[in-house]
């Protein structure tokens, strides 16, 4: 017997001293990497822009640009393979619609935020388009100052295939003398577009602004005289302390007396920057506990001034392409963080080859302003060599009345998109 219980307790013994063993002489256990967002090539692009009869469209596709007239006041739309880019200017000399106005030809968003001057102090015509075969569903909000004040006349507004709308602001809030506008789509697509015509002169198109996001950068800003104002919105339900820095040809730097801007919630505030950033090309950068939306309001100079806006937008990482530049142009590129940026610029000409690309180098926290040579319609191809680098297309003509200009930040390119990680989960399908 125990002789019996001697063998149990050795056998026990010896798998413990077994299972022990093993368990200091295991493999570390490595942790999977987390997942990170794909970089795929973009198959098919529909772009779509308001329609001015007249007036030509450049249409880009890689390595070559084509220009169709717009027959007729209807919003142009057009499709193709990545890459894709499609745009135009406007340029009047007189009359209450004088200046220059730049428009890239948008994607259909399941939501689109535009920052500008409200209906109080300029004509803001919204347009929105349903270029599908399919109906859409789409909600108008406009915030102010005093917070969001646009009718429910906004909210489910039908857009029939292939139909296109136009709605005056004032009908949604006439009182608004800075505003923000999303357009959120509840069902279907729509393209979003909208033209501000300032009281006080000048004209332009309003870019989309990067979605809500604790971090923003507004790259592009003009350099020379006229007025620079930021314009910020919370449109969350928590206000917003926003830290302010610019980025300038010469340093990065806190504005004295701007180093902060409070923001209530549900509301925009403005803010005057011509001071602080001092007539040189700029970039601002503002980090805020809480999500918000910029964007800059930039007038000319001389007897009529002209309106340029900018906004805030994604890095160049995806790279970039204007189908419509002009006399005049040039690029407007801000590098972030610790290391210079490099891009690689490609001018293509509307008759004739491609030119061959050149790079460029931007000091690690300045902005620099790189003149295109080119003449005539081209377009230009912006593509990322090193670096976080931001950037925005700026069309000048001096005229004797008054500066023209119009701004088109730098948005991502048509060629890839960024997918997030997909994780096999039955979680997907639950409540």
């Amino acid at each position: 017997m125990e002789n019996r219980f001697g063998l149990l307790v050795l056998v026990v013994v010896s798998l413990a001293a077994m299972y022990g063993l093993a368990y200091v002489t295991r493999p570390a256990v490595t942790p999977p990497a987390p997942a990170s967002p794909r970089k795929v090539a973009v198959e098919s692009v529909t772009a779509v822009c308001p329609g001015t009869k007249g007036e030509q469209v450049n249409v880009y596709l890689p390595g070559t640009l084509n220009g169709e007239t717009m027959e007729s006041g209807k919003p142009y739309v057009t499709k193709g393979p990545g890459g894709l880019e499609a745009g135009y200017l406007t340029r009047a000399t007189a009359g209450a619609a004088r200046g220059l106005a730049g428009v890239r030809c948008t994607e259909p968003a399941p939501q689109t935020w535009l920052v500008g001057p409200g209906p109080a102090n300029a004509d803001v015509r919204l347009h929105l388009t349903n270029a599908d075969k399919a109906p859409a569903l789409a909600d108008v909000q406009v915030y102010a100052a005093e917070g969001r004040i646009s009718s429910d006349a906004g909210l489910g507004l039908e857009i029939a295939p292939g139909e296109h709308k136009e709605i005056d602001l004032k009908t949604l809030a006439p009182s608004a003398d800075i505003m923000a506008v999303s357009v959120t789509t509840t069902y279907g697509r729509v393209a979003v577009a909208a033209k501000a015509t300032l009281e006080t002169g000048g004209v332009d198109w309003l870019p989309p602004a990067a979605l809500p996001s604790t971090r923003v950068v507004v790259p592009g800003i003009p350099g020379g005289g006229g007025l620079r104002s930021l314009l910020v919105a919370t449109p969350g339900d928590a206000d917003a302390v926003v830290e302010i820095k610019a980025v300038s040809t010469d340093a990065t730097y806190a504005m004295k007396g701007r180093e902060t801007l409070d923001v209530p919630a549900g509301s925009v505030t403005a803010l005057d920057v011509t001071t602080g950033v001092a007539g040189s090309p700029a970039a601002l950068v503002l980090t805020s506990q809480t999500p918000i939306v910029a964007g800059v309001i930039a007038t000319g100079t001389g007897e009529r001034s002209d309106v340029a806006f900018t906004a805030g937008t994604p890095s160049l990482a995806l790279g970039s392409a204007v189908a419509r530049n002009a006399t005049g142009s040039q690029l407007l590129l801000t590098a972030l963080g610790t290391q210079p940026g490099k891009i690689r610029v490609q001018v293509v000409p509307g008759k004739g080859a491609a030119e061959a690309p050149y790079e460029v180098e931007i000091p690690a926290g300045r902005t620099k302003a790189v003149k295109l040579k080119a003449r005539g319609d081209f377009a230009v191809v912006v593509t990322p060599v090193a670096g976080e680098v931001y950037g925005s297309r700026l069309v000048e003509e001096r005229q004797r009345t008054g500066v023209l200009l119009t701004t088109q930040p730098l948005a991502p390119a048509r060629m890839f998109t960024m997918l997030p990680p997909l994780t096999d989960t039955y979680e997907v399908v639950l409540p």
